[in-house]
């Protein structure tokens, strides 16, 4: 096996390992820094944007709460009626609604 890299990959992503001499299926030092610093970028953009869009976080929590709550036969023709309904709108708002309701009642116990 080959040795571990000399520096830490970004928190919760795995490490490439770094060959030696002719390994051509490793990373450069070079490669691996460059690689770290692409995925710390992208993982602070994907953050940066479901912060800004939290419909994506209870459209997500809704489907999977419904699918583990009636565990569908089918779970492609599941999502796929799941994500087509024209109920979807409606539901994501109020989940929307519950959310920042939740979210200001917290503020307010934060605060006594």
């Amino acid at each position: 096996m080959a040795d571990q890299p000399k520096h830490e990959a970004p928190q919760g992503m795995e490490p490439y390992d770094l060959g030696k001499g002719d390994d051509l299926g490793a990373l450069s030092t070079e490669q691996q820094e460059k690689l770290n610093k692409f995925k710390i970028q992208t993982r602070m953009e994907n953050e940066k944007y479901l912060r800004e869009h939290p419909e994506v976080e209870c459209i997500l929590a809704g489907f999977l709460g419904d699918a583990l709550t009636k565990r569908p036969e089918d779970i492609r023709e599941f999502a796929a009626e799941y994500f087509t309904s024209t109920d979807l709108p409606g539901k994501v708002q109020k989940q929307l609604e519950d959310r920042q309701a939740l979210l200001k009642q917290n503020r307010i116990l934060q605060k006594i």
